[in-house]
């Protein structure tokens, strides 16, 4: 074991050299997992360069010889033509009309895999099947079709699929320049379970003769043997461990992730793989545990806002943290000090985050009224989810794309309303965040509510009317994201008067206290936590020390 931890820390060195661009995480929910028995998966869009818009596409009718010009999601980047399908569906963000959800997350694998010449992009392969599946099988066949017949841009890329009763990851890497296809794997997660991924290939074994709930291309594991990547039997054959070695970024930047998430979910469970997420072992998770207790979607929001608090890797401790337990780290992700490397934790919740959603497919209703993607902008720990249905004809205006990007502000746009806030709370984290977490709460609490009575009303308006019950679900969602939107900007000004010059103003109920004169009190000057005064006294020695003057001579 030893050797292989320090095999494990010896490439570290590589990740120095390159940091992955985007870090993206997703945790997975099967039906008899939840609390409500519905499938769920989360998903947060992590990049400096990802603004946070709602993506729609109504469904359309095309004629036949009608072609789909296909952009890199990424950077844009114009990749070519392939035919469009005759029919599409509604697609809201990452959830179609029929449920069908579909994220992903990075893991990169060999360099050498990738396809200059490839048609199709991660991005646009999620999109254009979301386009034309309706369940997760179906989807998974879409993919893998289209890469097969077009070819596959990206790097290796795991993806999470899902609609109202299945729930599957699926792994895809591709052959290198000139092999127009990929190879990859799709593991159903068994119904009770939960699974998670991170920027990190996470299917290991596999069965190979479990059709119901494995599906593998052909050449998944002969082409490993050809590049000389594996040359086992064919039943230890791991796709991860192919097509994606460890290295000490792997696990420390993207595994973690997956072990903290698991760790919310079943601690009891989870104690054994700490020294794994730590960087100090080699013993893979498995790629799906059960949890200790049904989970809710407001459990999975809030792993999607975790920094690691409480464990080994919390980053409210160290003194990264600066005096507010602030648990960001500004980029670059590793950095050197008189010739030796560090690094800074990479945690779920992040400042680069776009849009992050989770989505909940509910069989028991009407597609149109089970799908709901709990969506918001930003980062996640400082945003609020807000309810869209996928039903949906529309958007709402301050997440319609178009309404504002990353160079330019629209005072109109949710994104820029929840950034103004969460770069506000950066810079007195441990007081505002407490701040932010109340209106956090009190609204979700409040949309959560409003979706058990809509869904009812909505469905008895199906019954007679499914159009203008889809108009009624539009209305609902429209009219919500902008009623959050305002109120975060209110929430805001609220933060900018209350800590203006690092000064605190009492208040209580979002009310400043005013003098018996009736005009506002003189404000607190609460300081750093006595920890921070100690790493000021430490670093600044007799420097700072009050004393008494010298004698005069």
């Amino acid at each position: 074991m030893m050797k292989k931890i320090m095999a494990l820390v010896g490439v570290a060195v590589m990740l120095f050299l390159v940091a992955p661009a985007n870090a993206c995480t997703n945790v997975l929910v099967t039906k008899n997992a939840s609390a409500d028995g519905s499938t769920m998966i989360s998903y947060a869009a992590d990049s400096h360069n990802l603004y946070g818009e709602l993506y729609f596409w109504p469904a359309a009718t095309y004629e036949a010889g009608t072609m789909l010009k296909v952009y890199e999601w990424d950077t844009g980047k114009y990749l070519g033509e392939i035919e469009q399908a005759p029919q599409t569906h509604t697609v809201i963000g990452n959830m179609n009309e029929h449920q069908l959800t579909i994220a992903e997350t990075t893991f990169g694998g060999r360099s050498e895999l990738k396809n200059s010449e490839g048609l199709i992009d991660y991005g646009s392969l999620i999109y254009i099947t979301l386009q034309r599946a309706k369940t997760a099988r179906e989807a998974i066949k879409v993919m893998t079709d289209l890469v097969e017949k077009y070819g596959y841009y990206s790097s290796g890329e795991s993806f999470s699929i899902a609609d109202a009763n299945e729930v599957w990851v699926l792994e895809m890497i591709g052959k290198g320049e000139g092999n127009k296809g990929a190879v990859w794997v799709a593991v159903k997660i068994p119904d009770g379970y939960v699974s998670a991924h991170a920027n990190q290939a996470r299917i290991t074994t596999f069965p190979l003769k479990d059709k119901e709930n494995c599906l593998y291309s052909e050449d998944v594991i002969s082409f490993a043997r050809e590049k000389g990547y594996f040359n086992g039997k064919n039943k230890n054959f791991s796709f991860a461990d192919a097509y994606a070695p460890l290295d000490f970024g792997a696990v420390r930047f993207c595994d973690a992730r997956v072990w903290s998430a698991f760790n919310i979910m079943n601690p009891a469970d989870m104690g054994q793989y700490e020294e794994y997420a730590l960087g100090n072992s080699t013993e893979r998770m498995p790629l799906y545990i059960k949890p200790d207790r049904k989970i809710s979607h407001r459990d999975v929001m809030n792993i999607m806002r975790d920094h690691y608090e409480g464990t080994a890797l919390d980053m409210t401790k160290d003194a990264g943290a600066g005096p507010y337990s602030k648990p960001y780290r500004f980029r670059p992700l590793t950095w050197e000090v008189d010739g030796e490397k560090y690094f800074n934790e990479r945690a779920i919740a992040t400042q680069q985050t776009g849009f992050s959603f989770v989505a909940q497919m509910r069989s028991w209703l009407p597609a149109h009224i089970g799908g709901i993607l709990w969506f918001s902008v930003d980062d996640a720990a400082s945003s609020v989810y807000m309810p869209m249905y996928a039903g949906m004809t529309a958007v709402p205006h301050c997440l319609a794309q178009g309404n504002g990007d990353m160079i330019t502000y629209s005072d109109s746009s949710a994104f820029w309303a929840f950034t103004t806030v969460s770069n506000r709370a950066y810079g007195r984290y441990s007081f505002m965040i407490e701040d932010i977490k109340k209106v956090q709460k009190e609204l979700e609490d409040n949309l959560t509510s409003f979706t058990t009575a809509i869904d009812q009303s909505a469905k008895a308006l199906y019954d007679q009317n499914p159009d203008l019950a889809r108009q009624f679900l539009t209305d609902f969602s429209m009219n919500q994201a902008e009623l959050v939107t305002e109120r975060w900007k209110r929430l805001g000004e609220f933060l900018l008067v209350k800590y203006n010059d690092g000064n605190l103003h009492e208040e209580v109920d979002g009310q400043f206290l005013l003098n018996e004169h009736g005009i506002s009190k003189p404000p607190k000057f609460p300081g750093y936590s006595q920890e921070y005064y100690k790493t000021i006294v430490k670093d600044s020695g007799e420097h700072l020390k009050l004393r008494e003057l010298p004698a005069e001579k």
